[in-house]
């Protein structure tokens, strides 16, 4: 890194944050606006999905990129650029007045949005030291799960009020004078960092992450309205093959000294492959949790879409609350007991919601809500901050960059896979229930249930991996 930059500061600091929820608020809004939009546009299921996939495929495929661009050229510059094509995006979602235009615009938002994640998460980590450090990653950590449910909470409210007879498209619009402001104070507020020893762009890897991630997160969206035709099957297939060659490419470069886009050596970390374990176990099933709870509450409940996002505002204030005090937790006990906390806590919250549901005969509202959301939201910020801190404890400054692209491009193509990997299992039980909203909700918490107790065995399972404290720095 550039060791003559400073620290961001306070002001620096929420400045990033607040850079960093744009994208993440930008990836939850819009499941409460598809129904508006399918009025509107005039748009088919499967164009519904595509508008949601194609944000996290660009997400996701991009991310390694944009932190490798941030290494060369300066974190700040990539995330002003970013920050920029961003806003334009959205005001290009906002005023689409077809799907085609909606599709296109979404595409650019998820690039953009992929130049600016990696340059949040890397600048923290290069800049700030000890309990500044740990503060900043936990603040990372819990204004991306805040994220999710403002997107949740603010989309709704922002349909729901039609202001100016404009409905979905507020949601978008909303994101241009924030990127004006984020836009405005960078100069001034965020520091420039950048590695010491700039490094080729790898379009192998590049090329073939994309085409990994295409032909995961695509099969996933549009196969079950499909019915699974061959040419999902043979995407699925084909990821097998195009792993092999993304690995064989990248070991090449690095036995020639070359820094290939994910390093092989990063991956060969235990902490970064726990890491990779949380993330496809955790992050999968919370974003489904979240995409099925807008349909069950909507569509089942029938909540109009602000009283839909409401629902979660207890579950946002104990995550943030749990984020902001992760470190103190931190600095007493090991991460193994962190994270157990954690998806014990969240298990107990999704015992409670399965109580709710059978008390009130699915009759919820935001209120008999309240205390199995609260533990759920307490429980999801201790297992996220438990991921960023395990993801990076044994990675060194000069690959900050490609490791936080390493995690941010898991968390991103996890959390895209959840609503297509539970949502088709959310409509395969409503199918076995004749519409019943609550009997498949019931089904899906089981499943998450199920999924987290297996996170919890392999928690124990890692031993010595997990048991020492994650470092101050």
């Amino acid at each position: 890194m550039n060791t003559s930059v400073v620290s961001p500061g306070h002001a620096g600091l929420i400045l990033l944050l607040t850079g960093q929820m744009l994208p993440l608020i930008d990836t939850s809004i819009t499941n409460v606006a598809l129904d508006s939009i399918t009025r509107s546009l005039h748009t088919t299921t499967t164009q519904l999905a595509l508008i949601v996939a194609l944000y996290g495929v660009a997400f996701a495929v991009c991310l390694a990129m944009g932190s490798k661009l941030g290494d060369n050229f300066g974190r700040r510059k990539l995330f002003m650029w970013g920050v920029a094509l961003f806003g334009i995006a959205s005001l290009l979602c906002g005023l689409a007045d077809s799907i085609t235009t909606l599709l296109a615009a979404r595409t650019l938002q998820g690039m953009s949005a992929a130049l600016i994640m990696p340059q949040i998460l890397a600048t923290l980590h290069v800049t700030l030291k000890g309990p500044a450090h740990a503060r900043a990653i936990s603040l990372y950590g819990g204004i991306g799960g805040v994220a999710f449910i403002i997107g949740q909470m603010g989309g709704g409210w922002l349909v729901s009020a039609d202001i100016a007879g404009l409905g979905w498209r507020n949601a978008f619009f909303i994101n241009v004078p924030i990127s004006v402001l984020v836009l405005a104070l960078s100069p001034r507020y965020m520091p420039e960092t950048r590695s010491e020893t700039p490094t080729r762009i790898d379009w192998q890897g590049t090329l073939a992450l994309a085409l990994i991630l295409c032909c995961l997160l695509f099969p996933l969206a549009l196969g079950p309205e499909l019915h699974w035709p061959w040419p999902c099957q043979a995407a699925l297939l084909a990821i097998f093959p195009l792993a092999l060659w993304m690995r064989a490419g990248a070991l090449r470069q690095e036995r020639r000294g070359q820094q290939p886009l994910l390093p092989p050596r990063l991956l060969q970390l235990p902490s970064v492959r726990f890491g990779i374990l949380i993330a496809l176990l955790f992050f999968t099933v919370w974003s489904g949790f979240m995409f099925c709870m807008a349909l069950t509450l909507q569509s089942g409940v029938g909540m109009a879409p602000w009283q839909s996002g409401n629902s979660f505002v207890v579950l946002g204030v104990t995550y943030f609350a749990s984020a902001w005090y992760a470190p103190k937790l931190i600095a007493r006990h090991s991460t193994r007991t962190i994270l157990l906390a954690g998806i014990g806590i969240q298990m107990s919250g999704l015992v409670a919601l399965l109580a709710t549901i059978w008390l009130t005969r699915g009759q919820l509202d935001a209120l008999n809500l309240a205390p199995s959301t609260a533990l759920i939201g307490y429980g999801q910020a201790l297992i996220v901050n438990s991921f960023f801190r395990v993801g990076m404890r044994d990675i060194s400054s000069q690959d900050a960059g490609a490791g936080s692209a390493i995690l941010s491009t898991l968390q991103q193509a996890t959390l895209g896979l959840g609503p297509a990997l539970l949502g088709g299992l959310f409509m395969h039980l409503l199918s076995r229930t004749q519409n019943n909203y609550s009997e498949a909700l019931a089904g899906i918490l089981i499943a998450e249930a199920i999924i987290m107790l297996i996170l919890a065995v392999a928690t124990i399972g890692a031993g010595k991996q997990l048991a020492s404290r994650c470092p101050a720095n």
